[in-house]
């Protein structure tokens, strides 16, 4: 009975990230085919979509429509309640991809200086000017298994740059150490 149950265990961890990635995938293809339903043809909803954003990427870029984002972006930036929800998403967008990207600079760093205890994070900012501690850096650490962090300021003498990609960083702290670095 021992051996059945440790067959189903080790065929559970082998389908359920699979099924699980699976589905979450399709849950979204359906969604964005959902949203953008086109006569009733399957993914046609979410071609549109794709173009649809492609298109309004094209035409941000353009020196003629700047001047309108700049205005619609300060009109959000001074609405109450808009601009709150508005810029944290930007920031957090922002953090990711496009051209200010913020985590991409892993570290590992010294939490104290009694303990050998050290943590991996992402330097966000060299200095802390603002405050009067330019010795201080702006470390981020994201928290495993979840979409959140702390943030926590690290004399600069306990900070060491990794030289490994910014994305397999983010991937072994979030698996909590359970996925390989490079």
């Amino acid at each position: 009975m021992r051996r059945l149950l440790n067959y189903f265990l080790n065929g559970f961890l082998v389908v359920a990230p699979i099924g699980l990635t699976g589905y979450i995938l399709y849950a979204v293809f359906c969604w964005l085919d959902d949203l953008f339903n086109i006569k009733g043809v399957p993914g046609l909803g979410l071609l549109v979509a794709v173009l649809v954003v492609t298109g309004i990427g094209f035409v941000a870029k353009s020196f003629m429509v700047r001047p309108f984002l700049v205005i619609a972006e300060r009109i959000l930036h001074r609405t109450p309640l808009v601009s709150i929800i508005y810029s944290s998403l930007k920031d957090l967008f922002d953090a990711f991809v496009g051209d200010n990207q913020k985590f991409n600079r892993p570290v590992l760093a010294r939490l104290n200086a009694h303990d050998e205890v050290y943590k991996m994070g992402f330097v966000t900012q060299d200095a802390m000017l603002a405050i009067g501690r330019e010795e201080l850096l702006a470390v981020y650490f994201p928290h495993s298994y979840n979409f959140s962090g702390e943030l926590v300021l690290v004399p600069a003498a306990n900070v060491t740059y990794l030289e490994l990609p910014s994305s397999e960083v983010m991937k072994f702290i979030v698996s909590g150490g359970v996925s390989r670095l490079v």
